[in-house]
This record gives structure tokens, sequence and C-alpha cells, in this order.
């Protein structure tokens, strides 16, 4: 008979494989897309302009969401990653989400990026695993070509977020000067 701990090591195991995966496939979307996108910009022709580049601005609420909880939200220039609980996963999508943000960082702009947790479990506890969602959305916007010197973790005065536990347990994405 397997004893309690032989059980956690199996599910440890497997959660472990599971995340690997996941992260496997969110690196190889994220790779293609900048492949793919690097060879957009080479078919171009270039043009001399004597104007500022263009920021995207998001005109448009846009709602990512997934079965286990995790979702990404683009309302009114604010990217906020919604995580499920006790995860530091990011929904599919991270890229796409970031777009407006990486332009506005190539535009000059700096990215703030703070993390909330919710009010369940430990205080101590989930502030740190607010601290590494919002380490994983940097990481994220670094692995996308982002300066990590255009990126700021904040921490915010109440790092408990507003809102049902599912909305509080959030990373905001803001651009800043």
């Amino acid at each position: 008979m397997a004893s309690p701990s032989d059980d956690d090591s199996q599910q440890n195991l497997i959660l472990g494989i599971a995340v690997g995966v996941i992260a496997l496939v969110l690196f190889l979307v994220i790779g293609i897309a900048l492949y793919a996108n690097g060879k957009a910009h080479k078919a171009k022709p270039v043009v001399a302009a004597a104007t500022a580049p263009v920021v995207a601005t998001v005109t448009e609420t846009v709602v990512v969401v997934i079965p286990d909880g995790a979702s990404i939200r683009v309302e009114n220039g604010v990217v906020n990653f919604y995580f499920a609980t006790g995860s530091t996963d990011l929904a599919p999508g991270a890229a796409e989400a970031l777009a407006a943000v990486i332009q506005g960082i190539q535009g000059g702009k700096r990215a703030v990026i703070s993390g909330y947790h919710d009010t369940t479990g430990d205080a101590a506890i989930n502030e740190q695993l607010a601290k590494k969602r919002a380490e994983a959305v940097r990481d994220v916007l670094v692995g996308l070509g982002v300066p990590a010197d255009k990126l700021e973790l904040k921490k915010p005065e109440t790092t408990e977020g507003t809102g049902s536990n599912a909305q509080a347990r959030r990373v905001e994405v803001k651009l800043g000067d």
C-alpha cells in the first residue's frame, strides 16, 4: 500500500510535468509569433518619416478565459492577468494581450507591473505568490524582447485585490512615463 507521501510525490511529479509542457507550449507560441513578426518587418519597405512612432491604443475590452480560472482582460489600456488559486500560470494569449504594452515601450514609455492577491489563506504566502505572478508577467515581456530596464515591478500599497477572489488574484500592467 502506498503511503500518503508517495501519493504527494506522484502528484508533484505529474504537476511538474504538466507545468513544463504548458511552459514549453507558451514559449513555442511566443517564438513562432516573434519569428513571424520578424519576417513581416523584413518584407515591408523602409520609409523615412519625421513623425513620432504610433502607439497602439486598445479601444475595446478583450477577454480570454480558460477553464481553470486563469484569464486575461485588456481594458482602458490596462492588461490584467487573472490567476487560478495558488497558481502562477498565465492564460494563453499573453503575448497578444501585451502587444499594446510592447508598442508603448517602443514609443518611449515604461511598463509598471503590480501583483495582487485574494484574502483567503496566509497573507505572507499570498504576497509572495502575487510577487511571483508579477515576475512571471515580467519574464514574458523580457522573453518578447522588452529591455528589463523598461519594466518596473511595483508593489502596491495594498496587495489585497478588490472584487471577488477570482478578480483579486491578478497582475496589472500599465504604461507610465
